[in-house]
């Protein structure tokens, strides 16, 4: 229970801004990704190699970095961490233009190609 509440906590922690990012495991990794993209502005990914964590920084701005405790090693985990904090978000047009349509999702705002409106 004590782990559940904290990693909520951590999670509003992240989304407000109040902490600039934060790192979830679980036995898969997948449960965390999940939970924590509930949370309005977390941005959350399952990630198994450096690669994937640098690059969801500075792509996506990916805020919430997530794995498997039963499906990593200790190894690659550090790699991805370090990778993960390491980055920044390139800024480029490109990938603002995404943050903002991921921004409206959250908010219900975006229009989809089906929607009469």
């Amino acid at each position: 229970m004590i782990t559940r509440i904290s990693r909520f906590l951590s999670q509003r922690a992240v989304a407000s801004g109040e902490v600039e990012r934060g790192i979830f495991a679980c036995g898969s990794g997948v449960g965390a990704s999940v939970a924590a993209n509930k949370v309005g502005g977390a941005r959350a990914a399952l990630c198994h190699d450096d690669f994937s964590a640098r690059q969801g920084v500075e792509d996506d701005a990916m805020n919430i970095l997530c794995f498997g405790g039963r499906t990593m090693g200790i190894a690659v985990a550090w790699d991805c961490a370090k990778n993960f904090l390491g980055a920044k978000f390139s800024g480029a047009e490109r990938h603002r233009r995404r943050l903002a349509k991921v921004t409206q999702l959250e908010g219900g705002t975006i229009a989809y190609a089906s929607d009469p409106k």
